[in-house]
């Protein structure tokens, strides 16, 4: 593997996409320690408190509590990509723009990334409403409120802009690797505490031990599941063309377990992070806040109950936009194969649709299991300071496994071996 990633740095033009993603992970995480102007940084703290903001903390590596000008990360831009997703299913005119191929994709991202600005500022006007009446704001106002939420979402639309410049001249996905950066920079401080319990007698080294050991079995699962496939069988049917001979051979229709990748987790926590957001515009001691805290938080049996089945529909939502059966099946059949057993066209997309079904089930009801499971692990072994989650170990897991794919694909193309003999 390290002989492999010393020829990557070796090209020109793959040493030049790792240096641009690193550059703006540098970006990143610089801009997530620059305070909003105006925030009294001691009572931000004391309201953000507790476990009802700990996802967007997590998510924002570090930057909401800190209330910089990456505090609402990339979230509005991915509750917005949701919105057009589920737009383009319903509304005619962007199905066609769908259809239309890349032109098409390109307005529609368009309209996500107005969809973001809208998101962005009324949520940030909401937060900087919410630390007003709180008084974290030094010279509560209007004006003041405008102008925090002037802040946030500018830095939601530069974020926005590294995922994309990330996605388009570096390597991976842009706004995943966001996420995933964010994530991997709360594990020194947290590193940090786990020694602090030790040193204090909290914990023994044995909880530590068998954390570690739970956790590197959850990570061994989840890359066997995301590696995992279900190859179906295409035989081509022999074609003259002019004097040649063309098809005759035997393939297969790889069909992966986890279609979707981490694109449920990150969905689903962000129509998690809704009843977080209207309970910040409320007053802390309100019913609803309370209801949060006591019974809505992360860990607790309902909210995790929501977490699972928002992750199993997401699973099944986006691997029907990303995964049509029909299209599949057309094509199959357009060049002279068909599935040994199964009649070409309509019966080829019906048996196809019922196998993605039954593997899609069994990928969002084990993302499901995945995201939820670590809590449970964290209460029995009493390790509190590495609790970033199942949620953290899919999403870190799943980027890295796909930022490796991308990576080992322009090695190949350069005839190079790959990570992988």
């Amino acid at each position: 593997m390290l002989g492999s990633l010393q020829k990557a740095v070796k090209v020109g033009d793959l040493r030049q996409k790792l240096l641009f993603t690193l550059m703006m992970f540098l970006v990143f995480r610089i801009g997530a320690h620059i305070p909003v102007p105006g925030i009294d940084a001691d009572a931000v703290q004391k309201f953000l408190s507790g476990q009802l903001f700990n996802f967007f903390d997590i998510i924002s590596g570090g930057a909401f509590k800190r209330f910089s000008i990456f505090a609402m990360s990339i979230t509005p831009y991915i509750n917005s990509s949701i919105i057009m997703s589920l737009l383009t299913v319903v509304v005619p005119k962007l199905e066609r723009l769908q259809k239309e191929g890349e032109e098409g994709r390109k307005v529609i991202a368009q309209y996500t990334r107005y969809g973001t600005v809208v998101l962005a500022f009324i949520q940030a006007m909401g937060m900087a409403v919410a630390l007003g009446r709180n008084g974290a704001v030094t010279n509560a106002g209007f004006f003041s409120y405008l102008f925090i939420a002037i802040c946030l979402t500018a830095g939601t639309a530069l974020l926005m802009w590294i995922g994309e410049m990330i996605t388009e001249k570096g390597i991976g996905n842009g706004i995943s690797l966001i996420i995933f950066a964010g994530i991997v920079s709360r594990i020194p401080s947290q590193i940090s505490g786990v020694g602090q319990e030790l040193a204090g007698g909290i914990i023994g080294a044995f909880n530590v031990v068998l954390f570690i050991v739970l956790a590197l079995a959850i990570i061994v699962a989840i890359i066997a599941v995301n590696e995992g496939q279900r190859r179906l069988p295409v035989q081509y049917a022999k074609r003259v063309v002019g004097r040649k001979l063309y098809g005759g051979q035997s393939t297969f229709l790889p069909l992966k377990v986890n279609t979707a990748g981490v694109i449920p987790i990150i969905f689903a926590l962000s129509l998690l992070m809704f009843p977080a957001t209207i309970g910040s515009w409320m007053n802390p001691a309100s019913g609803f806040n309370s209801f949060l805290n006591n019974y809505f938080h992360q860990g607790s049996a309902l909210y995790n109950l929501f977490y699972a089945l928002l992750i199993v529909f997401f699973t099944f939502f986006y691997v029907s936009i990303i995964f049509n059966p029909a299209d599949v099946a057309d094509n199959i059949k357009k060049y002279g194969g068909f599935v040994p057993g199964i009649r070409p066209g309509r019966p080829t997309a019906e048996y196809i649709d019922r196998v993605l079904t039954r593997l899609t089930l069994a990928g969002g009801v084990f993302l499901a299991l995945i995201a939820v499971l670590p809590n449970f692990i964290v209460y029995a072994t009493g390790v509190s300071s590495l609790a970033f989650g199942g949620t953290s170990l899919l999403i870190m897991v799943g980027v890295a496994l796909d930022t490796m794919k991308q990576v080992e694909s322009n090695l190949l193309l350069r005839s190079y071996e790959g990570f992988v003999k």
